[in-house]
């Protein structure tokens, strides 16, 4: 599939800066782009033109300018905007009321100067019932999910930025099979109220762009963080292959190879992570946490099993059958593997690894495997998606570094040096008024 540019984030926000594009110029060319690819695509649920285009002509005449003034984004429909309904990807909210507020986060990015675009694609309650969005680089693979139509909207050049969420594997892995660059906040760093989450302790906020300085920018200004990018020479890295917990394509391992032989020359020091046997625990506490909270979370779903997909119906029955003991005994087992990984993550800058045990299958019937993100996010630590590699067939593969709380600077530094890196980095050359 042909698609149009990606588009740079952190080079229009330069652009609408020094006045060579003004906030009308890049709702106008987003509409344009979306009239052309989404009838392939189907990116997006909704979105609002008239809407977008009153709000940047109004940024226009206003004085003062947030960090993102002029930028129009894609918020996923299970985010709420004002005066427009949230979906969730289920014919169980067909005639929902609009929601009546913004969700923090969409709050945030109108105080920064934003403007939304519209909702994208979301799998149903984002768990792993898929959308109709198609991966832009290969129509008959999977884009991912849940954050599906936010990472094929970023991809197809459609919007420089959009909102995701992820509880399990769901912006990560998106990023990773689309091509684009994604950030996971730490848990609690981002306000998720106005979400419709599964599960409080595991969901968190995360961002869609071109590359990492894009995410970058988004997150210093939706976190409101004072962030000043620094050189890095020579970072430490543990590296983890993921296959502890999962059989990881050859395309994956070839690639992940290619880049240990591009860091190490560069002055990279790379180990590995070891910690097997507290990862792999990980990833199976991650799944009782999340049963069992998605139960309590969406309890309006039970009884609904004839309204809502298989997969979904058969988390939240495990999640009820779930005895609070366990649920307590995960997540204490959470936070002792926590203080282990934590341990031995200060002394490094990062940990290395496949964001996705390969590049997108084919099909359209399912979203991927989530399992190479469940362990980071049962531990509620930030994580970049690295784009850059690909397959032999051309397929994105992504990579993902992930860091303590608290040090989410460090971890973009780091990440901009690894995609400095990399073969077949983004460009992130966009013209505003193609």
């Amino acid at each position: 599939m042909t698609t149009a540019p990606t588009q740079s984030l952190a080079a229009l926000v330069r652009q609408l800066e020094s006045g060579a594009a003004t906030p009308a110029d890049l709702v106008r060319s987003c509409l344009d782009r979306i009239e052309a690819l989404d009838p392939g695509i189907r990116a997006w649920v909704s979105f609002d033109a008239n809407g977008a285009l009153a709000a940047a002509e109004a940024l226009g005449r206003a004085p003062a300018r947030g960090p993102l003034w002029g930028i129009p984004a894609g918020v996923k429909d299970i985010i709420d905007v004002a005066g427009v309904p949230s979906g969730c990807g289920s014919t169980i909210r067909h005639g929902a009321p609009a929601a009546g507020a913004d969700a923090a986060c969409v709050a945030s990015l109108r105080r920064a100067g934003g403007i939304v675009l519209g909702k994208t694609v979301t799998t149903e309650y984002g768990y792993f019932a898929p959308g109709p969005t198609r991966n832009p680089h290969r129509p008959d693979h999977t884009p991912g999910g849940s954050s599906s139509g936010s990472a094929a909207a970023v991809a197809a050049g459609m919007v420089p930025f959009a909102f995701g969420t992820q509880t399990a594997g769901s912006l990560t892995r998106p990023a990773s099979y689309c091509g684009v660059a994604g950030f996971v906040a730490a848990a609690g760093s981002i306000p998720t109220a106005g979400v419709t989450g599964l599960s409080h302790s595991l969901d968190s906020i995360g961002f869609l762009a071109a590359g990492v300085d894009d995410v970058r920018t988004a997150w210093a200004a939706i976190a409101g963080v004072d962030d000043e990018p620094r050189h890095v020479r020579a970072p430490r890295l543990l590296l983890w292959d993921g296959s502890d917990v999962a059989p990881i394509s050859d395309a994956m391992q070839a690639g992940l190879q290619r880049v240990l032989a591009t860091l190490r020359p560069r002055g990279a020091w790379v180990e590995s992570l070891g910690l097997s046997a507290a990862v792999r625990d990980l990833t199976q506490l991650h799944g009782v946490v999340m049963a069992y909270e998605a139960a309590r979370t969406r309890k309006e779903l039970e009884g609904r099993d004839a309204d809502i997909s298989v997969p979904l119906a058969q988390l939240l029955a495990r999640g009820r059958a779930l005895p609070a003991a366990e649920y307590a005994q995960a997540a204490a087992g959470i936070a002792a593997a926590r203080r282990e990984v934590a341990a031995r993550l200060r002394s490094f800058d990062a940990v290395l690894a496949p964001a996705a045990p390969g590049p997108a299958p084919a099909g359209l019937d399912a979203t991927g495997d989530p399992v190479l993100s469940r362990p980071w996010q049962a531990m509620g630590l930030p994580v970049v998606t690295v784009p850059g590699l690909k397959d032999d067939g051309g397929l994105p593969l992504g990579l993902q570094l992930i860091g303590l709380p608290g040090n989410e600077g460090r971890l973009f530094d780091v990440a901009a040096w690894l995609g400095r890196a990399l073969p077949d980095a983004p460009s992130g050359q966009f013209p505003p008024s193609a």
